[in-house]
């Protein structure tokens, strides 16, 4: 039943994106071509094919609810083959064969190779010496915070895009942001000391390489999620 409420809320929040993003690509190059559900499928395969390399082929410890919520709800829910299927047959009916051939050429060559440039950048994260550096006693999960970095930024361009088109005042857009960033930092540094505490590392014996992560983690998640702001103003 957990499993089934997760792909739920996952899938609504995905939907929701899908809308948002669609909509803010659509009004920065037109509607000539489908540009905004090419853009959703491209980088729900390139998500897609990064996030199952993390969260599942890598054996990293993570709730079979949160692997659905993620992999089938959220990026199930933001990606849309049936969209693209009536945007193809609507160009075909308007006599635009060469426009209905290439949405089909790209949709499916790009999204594939955009899933396959996700799991090898997964695989490259896990590489060496299976996603944490160690160095002097030091030790640093940096491929997991290269995934946190990547979701942050996300989180930065969908916040950006919403922010624009729901009228809020700038004490009520700041206090959002600041929660979003402060929960997302948060979490996703205890998930860090929860990998390396499950990965045989003791708290006592790595309390310096721990805070170490849980700050930087905080950091470059503060600072991925400005540059997602900053992406999404431009949109």
């Amino acid at each position: 039943m957990n499993q089934l409420v997760g792909i739920a809320l996952g899938g609504a929040f995905g939907s929701v994106l899908r809308f948002l993003v669609s909509s803010g690509v659509y009004q920065w190059l037109g509607r000539s071509f489908p540009y905004g559900t090419l853009a959703v499928n491209l980088i729900g395969s390139l998500l897609i094919g990064f996030l199952a390399e993390v969260l599942i082929l890598q054996r990293i410890t993570f709730g079979v609810e949160y692997r659905s919520a993620i992999l089938v709800g959220v990026l199930g829910g933001f990606t849309t083959f049936s969209t693209f299927s009536l945007e193809t047959l609507l160009l075909i009916e308007q006599g635009n064969l060469p426009k209905a051939g290439l949405n089909v050429l790209i949709s499916v060559c790009a999204c594939l190779f955009a899933t396959w440039l996700g799991l090898l950048a997964g695989r490259t994260l896990f590489l060496y010496s299976g996603g944490v550096f160690h160095w002097m006693g030091w030790m640093f999960p940096y491929a997991l915070l290269l995934a946190n970095a990547l979701v942050a930024f996300l989180i930065g361009l969908v916040c950006a895009i919403l922010l624009h088109k729901v009228s809020l005042t700038m004490e009520y857009q700041a206090a959002i942001l600041l929660l979003v960033i402060g929960a997302f930092a948060t979490l996703s540094s205890l998930y860090l000391l929860l990998y390396l505490l499950e990965q045989s590392h003791s708290f006592q014996a790595n309390i310096n390489s721990m805070l170490l992560v849980f700050v930087v983690n905080a950091g470059i998640c503060g600072l991925t999620v400005w540059l997602g702001l900053l992406t999404g103003k431009q949109i």
